[in-house]
């Protein structure tokens, strides 16, 4: 027997209620939430279409990955594509997820062995997407194009294609008419992307869908649009920047910590198989209020500058952080006041990455209490020097992860000296490094600083 039912669903959110109110419980906002009709069935149990097996008998060729031919995107999949996978590719507008996707599968046309890739677009016409093919070289036979912004349509030219690789750009303009609400809308981005989610389940095709961002960052749409999914990637980048990185926040077939750099250009779009140089300077000698760190992406070691600059207050004193984490450079400022009797309360501190880098991590205390400390002793780190480390508040130098493939990374670009935690684990020296391992930022700061 069938028990319809009202739910009461936020249009903005998705959060749901059992009665109406007037403001959402989840995001805030008033008047957003609407009924919605609840179809719910009772019943026993009923027969499983496909009987349980012993977990050793179930072959594990399902989850072979398949590269996708972009070396990047596949090291932030954890190897490529799966069948039956569905990966969200989420960015700000203007950011280049179009440019990439189109790239991504002219690259899976080209190098998959005859495979067939269909790229369907909800936002621009056929014409506009491929005179972008053209401009950045994506024109391949196997590449299929259409524009569609009906869901019946889109699983149409799936259901007789059958495509190797598809991509859905974006699912926020996709809608379906048996569904209420505009495109992009809570109810209309749940019904296409299960949809679309089914499709793939049942004929093992990997789907790659485009999602928008709101102005606060978060992907637009229902939460449970993230669940849906196998995979969310995020595409970041500053628009004046050519750098852009793609990150998978979430991954059932792989690490959640890697990421893959490109190059965003005129004529399109190129990886960065090797960034190390992107966030150093170029120039050639020591400056006061720079110091040199090595963090982790995933698996990957980055090379990262950090650069401050403290200077008198004509007003009241201003602390402003760009591409690292304001809470833990004010803790390092705290820190050099009380173990190092750098005073800072008058001035205007100024502290930023080179090159747009994003550094959340610990491990980069140090090169950022270094920075600070060259700054105001106006003595710059000696040259070839990086700093690995987290700081306490006691001012003592805590052990990283991953030091033995820092280490490694720094050598490779030429650093010669490296100021590490004592109670590092043992690792290898790399030729031609000299380790020098420091208790406290007291010892770091002597060791490091150009005294002469």
């Amino acid at each position: 027997m069938v028990k319809n039912s009202i739910r009461y669903i936020c249009t903005e959110c998705g959060w749901g209620s059992a009665k109406w109110i007037g403001r959402c419980g989840g995001c805030k906002s008033w008047g957003t939430v609407a009924a919605q009709p609840v179809s719910a069935s009772g019943g026993g149990p009923a027969a499983p279409g496909t009987p349980a097996r012993a977990i050793t008998e179930i072959s594990a060729q399902a989850s072979t990955k398949t590269p996708t031919g972009v070396g990047e995107l596949d090291r932030a999949l954890g190897g490529g594509t799966v069948p039956g996978m569905v990966i969200l590719l989420a960015g700000e507008p203007g950011i280049g997820k179009s440019t990439l996707l189109l790239d991504v599968a002219a690259k899976a046309a080209k190098t998959g062995g005859g495979a067939s890739v269909l790229y369907i677009s909800g936002e621009e016409s056929a014409p506009q997407v491929r005179a972008r093919a053209e401009r950045i070289g994506a024109l391949e036979n196997r590449l299929l194009l259409a524009s569609e912004s009906s869901l019946p349509a889109v699983l149409g030219h799936l259901n007789a294609v059958h495509p190797d690789l598809a991509v859905i750009d974006s699912v926020q303009t996709v809608s379906d008419p048996q569904t209420e609400g505009t495109a992009g809308g809570v109810a209309q981005v749940r019904a296409v992307t299960a949809a679309l989610v089914n499709y793939a389940k049942t004929s093992a095709v990997p789907l790659i869908l485009v999602g928008h961002v709101t102005k606060e960052g978060a992907i637009a749409g229902p939460r449970t649009l993230e669940h849906l999914v196998d995979t969310v990637c995020q595409f970041e980048g500053d628009r004046h920047s050519q750098l852009r990185m793609i990150r998978a926040v979430k991954n059932r077939f792989g690490p959640t910590d890697e990421i893959g750099c490109f190059e965003m250009g005129e004529s399109g779009i190129r990886e960065l198989s090797d960034p190390s140089g992107v966030f150093l300077s170029a120039r050639s000698s020591s400056v006061p209020g720079t110091c040199v760190t090595v963090t982790l992406e995933g698996r990957r070691p980055m090379p990262v500058e950090v650069q401050a600059l403290i200077v008198p207050a004509a007003g009241p004193p201003k602390r402003t952080t760009s591409g690292l984490d304001f809470s833990r450079v004010s803790m390092m400022l705290a820190v050099i006041r009380s173990r190092l009797g750098i005073a800072c309360e008058k001035n205007d501190v100024f502290v930023s990455t080179v090159g747009g880098a994003k550094t959340p991590e610990p491990a980069a205390d140090l090169a950022v209490s270094l920075a600070l400390a060259s700054a105001a002793a106006d003595l710059p780190v000696a040259p070839g020097t990086v700093a690995l480390g987290e700081v306490s508040l006691t001012g003592e130098l805590r052990p990283i992860a991953g030091l033995q493939r820092r280490l490694n990374e720094a050598a490779r670009l030429g650093f010669t000296a490296a100021v590490i935690p004592a109670q590092s684990e043992t690792v290898k020296v790399p030729p031609k490094m000299v380790l020098k391992p420091v208790a406290d930022l007291n010892g770091a700061a002597k060791a490091a600083l150009c005294t002469t």
